[in-house]
Parts: structure tokens; sequence; C-alpha cells
């Protein structure tokens, strides 16, 4: 009797062991966990962005305008001295005004445009074949009406419009804001325009930023995600209660990443606002080429330009310093948290009149740094929710430090919390920067006002000796 052998190719089943039962219970979840986080940290991330970046070109856009409106108020002052006395049928003042409005140009693509009200064009200095035709039905290639509107626009006494139009430089087509006021009695539209471009490519850099670091985000989580399912593998049943705990402490750490991001992105955002405050100068060049050449035709209002100059820079250097401190304070780093809050109460009360008083107990600085910085962003924001939402008339800020840890109250007499409802993401970052570092944050209504308490714990307070051998003698602020 012939014994039949076993079929060595014949798939053999083993039944899944429960340490691999266990494997896939425990990373399963987790792996599922990471993924909805990743999904939601992507797009609070993307949606966050976009309502920053939507912030950014409004700015630029606003700053833009602004700078039109310097412009052509200037150049309606640089004629006034020969419209104002004329006639409407003065042909030797109009000529003097376009011979005067076509010189003025600026950088490489500025000049002013005059057009009638029956949309004939008189001064184009740098596309000198629109001259002396009439342009009154001319829209840009997406429909836009253009002409006829800066012409409406000047009827009303002046506005803004943005539209298509080629570039002197280039003849290529690019979006355009545009700023016109109307001299009436000669029926004229006076306007200058800049263009977009820069504006658009800020955007697109900022989204493209913002892309990559959703994408690092995602490598991040990715290698935290990996790194747990291999500690899953390894340690077995007892890893688990582990896992919690960890997970716990790279979300905080993730959080605390965040916020450091943050806060180095208000730096650049600082540097960024710094160099682009030179477009700002640019009415301040005006204004001083504008008092040269009355100084050199002995015109005797040349001071007045160079007053106005003066004070157009000093308005300039001093919006450089305010951005940049309540960017970054350097008064936080070098003096502490006491002094840094005196600067930022005293500013407030300048800036809004409204009566801030400041108290604080000294007790060395002895608060770590971010303590120091949480403690700070927090009066920074509750006294930017006062400003605009509170209507106060008077505020009181107290710090001091306890047995427990350092707190901060912030009180005003404004309309009280039920105002500030519609308002709450200042109030959720401030809630959150207390929760990253264990501390309290409650938000109470006075009558009449808000209250805000912030209270850190004892574990961010630096032992003495370390305080005196982090800090010089003379720097004794909270």
């Amino acid at each position: 009797m012939k014994r039949q052998l076993p079929r060595l190719n014949a798939p053999i089943k083993r039944p899944i062991s429960y340490a691999q039962k266990l494997f896939l219970l425990a990373t399963v979840p987790l792996l599922l966990a990471v993924a909805a986080i990743a999904f939601l940290v992507a797009h609070q991330s993307r949606a966050m962005a976009e309502r920053e970046i939507s912030d950014l070109e409004a700015q630029l856009i606003s700053a833009k305008q602004d700078e039109l409106r310097n412009y052509v108020q200037l150049a309606r002052a640089s004629v006034s001295d020969t419209y104002n006395p004329a006639p409407p049928d003065d042909e030797t003042a109009k000529r003097i005004v376009t011979q005067r409005l076509a010189a003025m140009t600026y950088g490489t693509e500025g000049y002013f445009f005059v057009y009638d009200y029956d949309g004939t064009n008189l001064v184009a200095p740098r596309q000198t074949d629109l001259i002396t035709r009439n342009w009154a039905g001319l829209s840009d290639s997406a429909g836009t009406p253009v002409v006829g509107r800066l012409i409406e626009l000047a009827r009303q006494g002046g506005g803004y419009h943005e539209y298509l139009w080629p570039k002197p430089s280039t003849g290529e087509e690019a979006q355009m804001v545009s700023y016109v006021v109307g001299l009436q009695d000669w029926q004229w539209v006076i306007g200058t325009g800049v263009f977009l471009d820069d504006v658009l490519n800020s955007v697109a850099t900022t989204r493209a930023q913002v892309e990559y670091r959703v994408h690092r985000t995602f490598l991040y989580i990715g290698a935290i995600a990996l790194a747990a399912v291999l500690l899953v593998f390894m340690s077995g049943v007892s890893i688990t209660i582990r896992e919690r705990r960890l997970a716990d402490a790279k979300l905080k750490e993730l959080t605390q990443r965040i916020f450091d991001t943050q806060e180095e992105e208000r730096g650049r955002v600082a540097r960024e606002l710094h160099d682009g405050i030179s477009q700002m100068l640019v009415g301040v060049r005006y204004a001083l080429d504008l008092a040269r050449r009355r100084l050199k035709t002995g015109d005797d209002r040349a001071p007045e330009s160079l007053d106005k100059g003066v004070d157009m820079l000093g308005g300039a250097i001093s919006e450089v310093r305010r951005i940049s401190r309540d960017l970054r304070p350097g008064i936080l780093d070098d003096l502490g948290l006491g002094p840094a809050l005196q600067a930022l109460t005293e500013e407030f009360q300048k800036r809004t009149g409204i009566s801030t008083e400041l108290e604080t107990v000294v007790f060395r600085n002895r608060l770590d740094e971010e303590a120091k910085i949480a403690l700070f962003r927090i009066a920074q924001e509750a006294l930017t929710n006062i400003e605009r939402h509170a209507d106060a008339t008077e505020v009181k800020v107290h710090l001091s430090g306890h047995r427990t840890g350092a707190s901060m109250h912030i009180m005003d007499n404004g309309r009280g919390i039920a105002d500030l409802r519609g308002h709450g993401l200042g109030l959720r970052n401030m809630a959150e920067r207390m929760e990253q570092l264990d501390g309290t944050f409650t938000i109470s209504h006075r009558n009449p006002g808000t209250c805000i308490d912030a209270t850190v714990p004892l574990k961010h307070m630096l032992p003495p000796a370390s305080a005196n051998r982090t800090d010089p003698p003379k720097k004794a602020a909270p």
C-alpha cells in the first residue's frame, strides 16, 4: 500500500495570534486617530491661513489706496495755484496744468492721467498714444468699464476703481487700482494708479509658505505615528497606557511648537513691514522734490512743503517703531514683563485716550520665557479688544506674584462680556496660552465692564538663584 506524500506547495493557514490581534487593536484606532488629526490640522491651518492671507491682502491694498490718495492730493495741491483763480475757459491755465501734471512721474510705471468729462484724454506721459483721443466707452479685457467709471467717480468728488490696464513698461495687462478726483470748474478727471503685482506676489508667496508648513506638519504627524506604531509593536499590552500619556505630551509639544512658530512669524512680518515702509516714503520724497523746485523758483511756500515732508517722515518712522514694538517688544526680553506692560499701557493710553493704570508688585524677573510671553500677549489682546469693542473710558492692569504663581488682572468699565461674544478668536487664543502653561484663565462680567484673570502656576517661576544668575541686578521688574 502506497503512502501519499503531503503537498509541499499547499498553503498553510495559521490563525492570527493573540499578540497580533492586540497589535491590530492598538494600532488601527491610533492610525485612524492620526489620520483624523492630520486632516483637521490641515483643514484648520488652511482655513486660518486663508483668513490671515485675506487680511494681509486687504491691508496691502488699503496701504496702496492711502498711497494713491496722498499722490493725488499732492498733485491737486501742486496745480491749485493755477487752477483756483482761473475761469473755466482759461486755455492758458489749462495748458500750464497739463504740462505740470505730465512732468510729474514716479517710479517705473507711475504717472498722473487727466480726462475731461467727455472722455478725451488730456495727459498720459507714459502712454502718449492715448492723448487727445476719446475713450468714453473703454472697458478692459474682462469687461470692466474704465474711463466711464473714472468720470462717474470724479463727478461724485473722487474714489477708487480697480481694473486691468496695460503696463507702460511691458504692454502686458495687469491688475491696477486708481484714485481720481474731479476739477469741477474745468470738468476734468485727475488721477493716478498703481499696479498690484507686488500685492498679488506677496499673497502667492504667503500661500506657498502655508502649503509648505502644512506639508511639513503632515511629515511631523507621520513621524510621530510611525514611532507610536513601533512602540506598540515592541512593547505589547503594557505600552497602551504609556502611549496615551505620550500622545498627550506630543500634543502639548506640537501646540508649543505652533506658538513658537507664531512668535517667529511675527518677527518675520515685523521685518517685512519695516522693509515695505519705503512705500510710505515715496510721498515724503515727492514733498521734498516739490520743496526743492519751489526753492529754485523762489516760491514762498517751500518751507511749507519741507514741514509737510518732515511730518510725513516722522509719521513713517513712528509707524515702523510701533509695528515692530507690537510684534516683538525688545523691552520684554531686556527688562522683563513689568516694564513691557508699562510701555504697552502707556502707548495704549496715548493712542486711544483711555485712562490706563498699571499696578505691579516687584518680585524680580523670575518668570520663565514662556510665561512672560503668554502674559504679555494676553494683555496685548485684551487691550485690543477693549479698544475695539468695549467703549471703555478706564482700564486697570494689576500684576503680582504669590505663593501659587503669578497673576494678572485686567479690568475695564466698558459694555461688558455680552458685547465680546462675537469676537471669540482673541479670547480663545488667550485661553489656549494659559492652558498650554497649565494655568487658569477666566473672564467675568463686572458692573460696569469686564474682568480678565490669567494665572500661571508656580512651576513657571524661576528659583531666586536662577533669576540672579540669568538677570542683571538692575533688571528687577516682574
